[in-house]
Parts: structure tokens; C-alpha cells; sequence
């Protein structure tokens, strides 16, 4: 258990000896490149905020940070890459691991002296696509069968330009070109099989509803959990999966608490859960008919009693490899899928924390560069905010987070009762940046957190200088 505990505890580190962690091993062609990387890493860490002016208050320091960002052998792949490799390492250990995927675009639409940016959403706006596999430790599973899990780091992440497809193109090239498709759990074609004593599962949303990925997870001993999209085929002509689910018996009800999204506030759903295991037909791709996927375990979440202001009641249908006979499997297999929403958490804290749609360096392989340091900054907090969720009561952030800066800490917003716990270490921090902390205000959210964390790192260092003097 020692590797994946300290390489959890690394994401907690002070931010030079974090940096030193995550990036020294980089390699940039230039061992001095590398130590520019880890200087460039720590500054980020300090100031997460996304443009290097914030990062680098002295000139000299700047210049150096844009003129790395500006080297061609300093790209995305090369600098994210020591990090992947740790949290593989790291997923090698006994235990049960989630790793939910998906993308999110980055736009820099604003930004109009930014060259070579790919076309996002409508075809209008101009950005980057950033897809991400985030690995989550079950530490644990709670009474109505929700995981609860800590963060290890990114299993996989890649960042590109989308272009639009070409307007005339001939069957054989539309069959033939790269898709956007073939990267959804690609990650396990280089990350090896789960050795014995390790479970992975996949979690994606329906996007990742298709042929290869269930396969890929099949070939490479990975279980899934994906939310379906398509009225599938059922091999031996026995159907269609919505038929199938139709003569599928319920196992019971449970509830399933709903964020909130634009228009709509958070809620508490009623569901009723069923399941059945099916076999899927192959479909054709270019060189034939594909083999069917056997003993694909299908689970169907579906809300009863819906307010009658909700438009679009609740309903899932998820596709797994985990056992969902019974009423416990069926609902550990929805806990499973309920974790997904912290991949949309990472995102979120990647944009609205570490300010990743927000530099104006004017040419896209330097933005990918800098999206890569802040992609692992991202991972840094969404660690010390999740334990504060999952494990409030113990102590790796005080230990993460030093003596000097609880002292800080303590000097402006008084001792807490219990001591630094996790859950005290992230509130006392955001209450830096405005968290008001009362009793009906729950747990902070990504801007005061980052807002507290910008102004502890300016106490810390203010302190420091002083001490120097």
C-alpha cells in the first residue's frame, strides 16, 4: 500500500517539492528545460490563476517563463507525461480503482490574437479540446453503495485542435480518417492490464457509447460502466436492448441526488432500478462484421414520481462488466456511474479555479504547453477538496500543507475546533478567499478555495521575504 499512499500524498505537497515530484523527470531534450518546467510548475501551484504575469510578479522571471513556453521541443505530451506515468504506477497497487473519462472544450473565442486554435462547438467559436481520464482510489463504500475515493492523479489526457471534417471527402477517406471516437479508453491499450488483486472501471458517459471501447475494456481486463445511448442489437436476432429491459424485473428503489445545472436546481430523485445481461451484436466497421460482446450486464435507473415542473425526468441506461443480479450489485454499479460527475469536478476546477481559459499566449502549442503544467496544478486541489469531503476527520493536508502555513492559517482565522483536520485545513482556506462558513453554508466551492489559496500563497511568501531581509 506504501506506493499509492505517497503518491497520493504527493498531490498534497508544498509547491516546490510538489513541482520537483510531478515534473523533474520530464523529459525536454534539455536538462535545463526540465528545471525551467519545475520553476514554471511552482509558481503555478503557488498562483493558480492561469496567466504567467499573476505566476511571475519579477520581469526576469517572467521573460524566462514565456520564453519556455515558446521552445518547440516543449509540448503537451512531453511535460504530462511524468505525471500519467505515476498514477499508472500508482493504479498498479492492490485495490479497487474508477476511472471516469471525458472531454471538455477550452475556449479562447476572446482571445482573437491567438493563432492556430482549433473550431469548438457550433463551428464558430475557436479553442482546444482537452479529453481527460482522471483515476479515483475507492477507499471505501457507504451503506447505500456509494463509492467513496480519493484522487490518485490522470490516468490519461490528451489536448488537440479540432477541425471541421473536409466538405468533399469519398466514402473509403470518411471510413479511413481519424476520429474523435478512437480515443475513448484508449489510455488502457498503453496503461497493460490491471495485475491480480487490482480492479480498474471504466466510467463514461454515452458518448463513449459505442463498439470500441466496450471492446477495448473486454481485451485488456477492464470493467466499465458506461451509459448507453443506442437501441442496440442483440446477437442471435433476439432483439433490441429497450425490449430487453422491457421483461427485465425491478429490483427496487433507491435515491439519486442531482446537482444543480443551468435551469435547473438540485433535487433528490426517487428511482426504480432494474437489470438484465444481454449479449450485444458486432457491428460492421471497414474489414468486416465485428465479434459480439457476451455477458454484457445492463442496468436501467429510471425516476419515479417526478416533480411536475421537472421537463426531462431521470433515466439511464448503463451498460457494465460488473455483477448486477442482485439489489446490492445494481445499486454499486449506480454508485459507480454517480462518480462520474468528478471528472466534470476536475474540469471545473481547471477552468474556473487554475484559470485555464484565461492566458493570452498567442499560439496554440504554447497554450497546450501551459494547459499541461495547469492540468496537474488541477489535479494539486480537487486532492485536498476531496479528502476534505471523504475523509474529514484525518490529517494529510496539515501534513501536506506545513507548520508555517497552519500557522498562517491559525493567525487569521483562529484554531479550529478538532484541530487541522481535512475538512478545517480547506474551509480555513476559503475562508481567506470569503467563505463565510456558517453552519447552513455547507462545503466552499472552486473560487473562494482558489481565492484563499492565491492570498495564503502571498501571506506565505510576503512572510518569508521578510524573514530574508
Amino acid at each position: 500500500m506504501f506506493l499509492i499512499r505517497a503518491f497520493m500524498s504527493n498531490t498534497l505537497l508544498a509547491p516546490a517539492q510538489w513541482a520537483e515530484e510531478q515534473f523533474a523527470s520530464a523529459e525536454l531534450g534539455d536538462r535545463r528545460r526540465t528545471k525551467r518546467l519545475v520553476n514554471v510548475a511552482t509558481n503555478l501551484a503557488k498562483n493558480p490563476g492561469g496567466t504567467l504575469p499573476q505566476a511571475f510578479p519579477h520581469w526576469a522571471e517572467l521573460k524566462a517563463a514565456y520564453r519556455f513556453f515558446e521552445q518547440g521541443g516543449v509540448g503537451f505530451e512531453p511535460i504530462i507525461a511524468p505525471h500519467v506515468a505515476g498514477t499508472r504506477r500508482a493504479c498498479q497497487e492492490p485495490g479497487e480503482y474508477l476511472i471516469p473519462e471525458d472531454t471538455t472544450l477550452l475556449d479562447y473565442s476572446d482571445h482573437p490574437a491567438t493563432e492556430d486554435l482549433g473550431y469548438i462547438g457550433d463551428g464558430q467559436g475557436r479553442g482546444l479540446e482537452l479529453h481527460s481520464a482522471l483515476a479515483l482510489r475507492v477507499e471505501g463504500w457507504s451503506v447505500e453503495h456509494r463509492p467513496e475515493c480519493t484522487v490518485v492523479g490522470l490516468f490519461g489526457q490528451s489536448c488537440s485542435c479540432p477541425r471541421p471534417a473536409p466538405a468533399q471527402e469519398s466514402r473509403r477517406q470518411r471510413l479511413t480518417r481519424p476520429r474523435k471516437s478512437q480515443r475513448w479508453a484508449e489510455a488502457f491499450k498503453f496503461a497493460g492490464r490491471p495485475p491480480a488483486g487490482c480492479r480498474w472501471i471504466y466510467v463514461a458517459d454515452c458518448e463513449s457509447d459505442f463498439y470500441e471501447p466496450l471492446r477495448i475494456c473486454q481485451q485488456h481486463g477492464v470493467d466499465f460502466v458506461i451509459r448507453a445511448y443506442h437501441d442496440r442489437r442483440l446477437a442471435g436476432e433476439a432483439g433490441h436492448l429497450w425490449q430487453a429491459l422491457e421483461q427485465a424485473p425491478v429490483l427496487g428503489q433507491t435515491t439519486v441526488e442531482l446537482r444543480a445545472r443551468p435551469g435547473q436546481p438540485a433535487r433528490t430523485a426517487i428511482v426504480e432500478v432494474r437489470s438484465v445481461r444481454v449479449d450485444l451484436d458486432g457491428p460492421w466497421r471497414p474489414g468486416g462484421w465485428q465479434p459480439p460482446l457476451l455477458g454484457v450486464g445492463v442496468v436501467e435507473v429510471r425516476e419515479v414520481h417526478a416533480p411536475p415542473w421537472v421537463k426531462e425526468p431521470l433515466h439511464w441506461v448503463l451498460l457494465t462488466s460488473l455483477p448486477c443480479e442482485t439489489w446490492a450489485q445494481a445499486q454499486r454499479v449506480v454508485g459507480c456511474y454517480i462518480s462520474r460527475w468528478l471528472i466534470e469536478e476536475y474540469h471545473k476546477a481547471l477552468k474556473t479555479g487554475a484559470g485555464v481559459e484565461d492566458s493570452q499566449l498567442e499560439r496554440a502549442y504554447r497554450l497546450e504547453a501551459l494547459i499541461a503544467v495547469l492540468a496537474v496544478v488541477a489535479v494539486r486541489l480537487l486532492s485536498t477538496k476531496l479528502l476534505a469531503r471523504s475523509r474529514p476527520e484525518s490529517f494529510e493536508a496539515a501534513k501536506s500543507f506545513g507548520p508555517e502555513m497552519l500557522t498562517m492559517l491559525e493567525h487569521k482565522v483562529g484554531e479550529p475546533k478538532g484541530g487541522w483536520t481535512n475538512r478545517n485545513v480547506i474551509i480555513a482556506t476559503a475562508r481567506l478567499g470569503g467563505f463565510l462558513a456558517r453552519k447552513c453554508d455547507g462545503m466552499p466551492g472552486w473560487q473562494t478555495i482558489w481565492r484563499g489559496w492565491h492570498r495564503l500563497m502571498w501571506m506565505c511568501e510576503g512572510a518569508e521575504t521578510l524573514m530574508g531581509a
